[in-house]
């Protein structure tokens, strides 16, 4: 397979899992190119996402490395195997490739957690809201680039609102909820997105209240997408240049304390309901 000029972060994935693979193996690259009749150049590019790999290529990899959890094995192989281009392709070259990693990430997705405490999660979001927030944050963009962030935006809603879904659960603060940033038609419009979304059978809604006590949680801010087995979930943090994807188990597994740890303390999703409704009768 020719080498690729950029990998997408699933491609890059795909190679990173296999380098940790390895290494678990105890086995240097070298060894295992001249087992795949490879030079080390092609190996490391195998590993770094830039070229990719055969199904038979992987699975004698997997045999050779002694890893025997299948379910992982046949995720990894989907990974390697697939050909077929996304929704988000489309957007390649005109919106930072970073973001077209998360729509192929949440495309593939087997399901989602979101925390947020100044905006309400993308996926949650009305065209108005993205509109507002993506013209104040570049008010220099045009105003045919700033449709296209919002379009791509709105697209990304599909995974929650297409006829089979996945499960979503979202826990947003108070002031998420009471910024305002749109006018207020705006604002009425977005809380009453969310609570027609959160009355679906596989999306989960809470909100953490101003006045909840002993809360240092604001710094848990996350996006939480599942992979096809635990070892392929990861974790998504807002950075200077766009989205950080976080994979390394360790840091997997603090998110995912964290992430119960606040859907722990917000209201449930029948107070929620009442909590929002109030906002909205205050605007």
């Amino acid at each position: 397979m020719p080498p690729r000029r950029q990998p997408t972060a699933r491609q890059a994935r795909l190679g990173a899992e296999l380098r940790k693979l390895r290494e678990a193996a105890g086995l240097k690259a070298t060894e295992v190119a001249s087992l795949l009749g490879v030079n080390s150049v092609q190996m490391s590019q195998i590993e770094s996402g830039i070229a990719g790999v055969s199904e038979e290529r992987l699975r004698r990899l997997a045999a050779h490395y002694a890893c025997d959890d299948e379910a992982l094995i046949a995720a990894l192989v989907v990974m390697a195997t697939e050909r077929k281009r996304g929704w988000w392709e489309e957007y390649r070259g005109s919106l930072p490739n970073a973001f077209l990693d998360l729509a192929e990430l949440e495309h593939h997705a087997g399901f989602r957690w979101d925390v947020d405490f100044l905006h309400i999660p993308g996926l949650l979001q009305t065209e108005d809201y993205s509109r507002a927030l993506f013209s104040y944050v570049n008010p220099e963009f045009p105003k045919g680039e700033v449709e296209r962030w919002v379009e791509h935006r709105m697209q990304r809603r599909v995974i929650i609102d297409r006829a089979d879904p996945i499960p979503y659960a979202a826990v947003i603060h108070e002031g998420a909820l009471r910024i305002r940033v749109g006018d207020r038609v705006a604002a009425r419009r977005q809380l009453a997105r969310v609570l027609s979304i959160s009355d679906a059978d596989h999306v989960t809604v809470r909100v953490i209240p101003f006045d909840l006590d002993d809360f240092g949680g604001a710094g848990s801010a996350m996006v939480y997408a599942g992979g096809a087995v635990p070892e392929l979930d990861t974790v998504v943090r807002d950075g200077p240049n766009g989205p950080a994807l976080i994979d390394d188990e360790a840091q997997l597994a603090r998110y995912r304390k964290l992430f119960r740890r606040v859907e722990a303390v917000s209201l449930d999703a029948e107070r929620t309901r009442d909590f929002i409704h109030g906002l909205a009768k205050e605007l």
